[in-house]
């Protein structure tokens, strides 16, 4: 009996021996984890690909989005038992060497798919038998250690495919342009031959060596009759992928973004069709302006905080392209001003209402004066935002503390960055752009204006999006809702008809802003269930003379909210929203209400206005419908000559040729209005 006691404490003192060399040299799993990012759009279409940071391209492997054939027909010529081994497939190691022996040479490693993983995490310059005996105690640490589905899956993220290619994805979109999802025949067969001898069969180098590695998985698969012959020679008779395809590359500062310092797949919140789109129209816009402009754009939807477009910059290629100019603070010159009269709202110190005095008049050593250095007297407040008068905010503001106001951004997600903050309080002229912020926190604030006034961070990735808390309750929703009336009834830019009076356009509550010196243009605004912020200018902060927030960014957020309207309007909660509400006719003669008769109202086009007629998505322009109010029906005229109605009884006309056109409306007693306009783009 001391035998078997004896044997039993050899046994456990061996059990615990290799227990404490196992935890004190673990397989070193990690390595395998560091993978390159793939982010998606919210519809799971690929962006753009990361790679690692020495150039590798590694992708995570996932057995759901691997085709189930090809996973089988790897297993089937690489590793028959790997479902029921426990790291070492013994019978196919005897088999191995006696192969091996027979022939004279090493015919088969006889490794499994455990002990390949084993060698890529641990690679080795020469394979002796010390080396496989390592890969063979390092394959049981993996099989303690992981499922034997994350051991396929980590083989397949790892596994070699020639050049900077790892794993199975990275091979299947350089070499076929797609995931591997979905695979032929002749794709299964190549993508099981290449980690054989990776560089010997790169199809991009030698091709011919990947051809006859293919057709020799293909020969055996047929003989395991996974293949059909007639499958088999189609298979075989398939091309060889010459060249690489690029990995995705869109999006590039939104994906940024998204991704932050995940190393995983990121589905992002952002919509593809109207990035797409954006990037296009911001490159367009900068086109026609000075070589050194850039442009930013955010589209954020308010319920969620997703950030559905974000436009790092207009061109790449353009001086500060590769910068994402919407994570650079500038100053946000006039585009804080809706938020200190909230405050003051809620204060109980002011109202829409309320007269306030656009006076010449001095804060100690600080005199503000308005944009065109006039001074219009008592006006309401709400007349103050809306033409963005500089002395009525700074009063407002020297009233509720630029500090209390400082405090109350900082709060919100939005951090004025002040010269010389050290030693500096806020200042009154916070009120005019004094502080820097960036677009993306200006995001923040106009997205709690237009969500009642609660303050939350923006969301990038689509998996986070029922984490935004609660937020942090900024103004009132009385206040956000009354800052929102205001801002709607904002002067339109010119050629474009406020919201209100059309049936189906976005209606905008816009606010814009210069900084000092012209260096930043903003326009600013909430657009049904969207924030939108526009930025135009330098990316070194070079002033622009002259260049207004309303001349450079307005039109562009107007465009944009076309946009986002036809992109995002019909899918999310914003879709009643987003259109402009239909007033009820008004009961009684108050046409004539001041006792005079008025000329005809041209509606549309408006006066000044710019009208494209060139084509829109590669689809030939529609006519323009004349529209217009006044005293019975209206005939209308094009330089004097008369427009004819359509089918549907609607003037409608397709101008000839660009260029500038008076159009004319007449009643039935003779009244006439003009307007002028000019028509853009490839008329005719």
């Amino acid at each position: 009996m001391i035998w078997l006691k004896r044997s039993a404490i050899a046994i456990a003192a061996s059990l615990a021996v290799i227990f404490i060399l196992d935890k004190l040299f673990p397989p070193p799993i990690e390595r395998g984890r560091v993978v390159s990012v793939m982010i998606s759009d919210r519809d799971d279409r690929p962006l753009r690909a990361i790679p690692l940071a020495n150039g590798t391209w590694r992708f995570a492997a996932d057995l759901d989005e691997i085709d189930p054939i090809f996973v089988e027909a790897l297993l089937e010529v690489e590793d028959k038992r790997f479902w029921s081994h426990g790291g070492t497939d013994w019978v196919g190691m005897i088999r191995a060497v006696t192969s091996s022996a027979s022939a004279g040479r090493i015919v088969s490693g006889g490794s499994t798919i455990t002990m390949q993983t084993a060698r890529l995490l641990e690679p080795r310059p020469n394979r002796t038998i010390g080396a496989k005996l390592i890969e063979i105690v390092r394959a049981h640490q993996i099989e303690w250690r992981l499922s034997k589905r994350e051991i396929l899956e980590l083989y397949l993220t790892m596994t070699p495919y020639g050049g900077n290619l790892e794993g199975v994805r990275a091979a299947s979109w350089r070499y076929f342009g797609r995931a591997p999802d979905r695979l032929s025949d002749d794709q299964i067969a190549l993508l099981i031959a290449l980690p054989q001898s990776p560089e010997v069969r790169r199809p991009d180098l030698r091709p011919e060596g990947a051809r006859k590695g293919r057709d020799s998985i293909v020969a055996k698969l047929e003989r395991l009759g996974y293949f059909p012959e007639h499958r088999a020679e189609e298979a075989r008779t398939a091309f060889i992928p010459g060249r690489q395809y690029a990995f995705p590359a869109r999006a590039w500062h939104a994906t940024g973004n998204a991704a932050g310092d995940r190393r995983r797949d990121v589905r992002s919140t952002i919509d593809a069709g109207l990035q797409g789109e954006l990037e296009h129209l911001a490159k367009r816009y900068v086109s026609e302006l000075d070589d050194h402009t850039q442009t930013s754009i955010l589209v954020v939807d308010i319920p969620t905080r997703a950030v559905r477009a974000a436009v790092g910059s207009a061109d790449r290629k353009r001086p500060g392209g590769w910068i994402d100019l919407t994570a650079q603070p500038r100053s946000p010159g006039s585009t804080l001003k809706p938020f200190i009269y909230a405050l003051a709202f809620d204060d109980g110190t002011a109202a829409p209402s309320t007269r306030i005095a656009d006076l010449p008049k001095r804060f100690a050593a600080y005199q503000p004066e308005n944009f065109d250095r006039l001074f219009r007297g008592d006006v309401r407040i709400s007349e103050a935002l809306q033409h963005s008068l500089n002395v009525p905010a700074v009063l407002t503001l020297d009233r509720i503390g630029p500090a209390r106001f400082a405090a109350a951004l900082t709060l919100a997600g939005a951090y004025p960055r002040i010269n010389g903050a050290a030693q500096k309080e806020p200042g009154l002229a916070l009120a005019l752009g004094g502080a820097g912020l960036t677009a993306q926190e200006l995001a923040v604030l106009y997205a709690a204006l237009g969500d009642g006034g609660q303050a939350k961070p923006l969301i990038w990735d689509e998996d986070e999006l029922d984490d935004s808390g609660s937020g942090y309750r900024f103004m009132s929703a009385d206040s956000a809702q009354k800052i929102i009336e205001i801002l709607k009834d904002s002067p339109a830019p010119e050629g474009r008809m406020p919201g209100r009076l059309t049936a189906n356009a976005p209606e905008v509550a816009f606010k814009t802003g210069t900084s000092y010196g012209y260096r930043d243009a903003w326009a600013a605004g909430v657009v049904g269930d969207y924030a939108i912020i526009i930025w135009v200018g330098r990316a070194d902060g070079a002033p622009r003379p002259g260049v207004t927030g309303r001349e450079a960014a307005l039109p562009l957020l107007f465009e944009v909210a076309d946009r986002a309207n036809h992109h995002l309007g019909e899918t999310g909660s914003s879709a009643t929203r987003l259109m402009s509400e239909q007033k009820p006719k008004a009961q009684g003669a108050l046409a004539t209400f001041d006792g005079e008769e008025r000329p005809p109202e041209i509606l549309f086009p408006p006066r000044n206005a710019e009208l494209w007629a060139g084509a829109v998505d590669g689809q030939a322009a529609r006519p323009f419908v004349f529209a217009g109010r006044g005293e019975g029906d209206l005939e209308w005229y094009v330089d004097g000559k008369p427009i004819p109605a359509d089918d549907g009884g609607l003037p409608s006309w397709r101008p000839a040729r660009a260029g500038f056109y008076k159009i004319s409306a007449v009643d039935p007693v003779g009244r006439s209005s003009t307007v002028e306009v000019r028509v853009l783009g490839d008329a005719g």
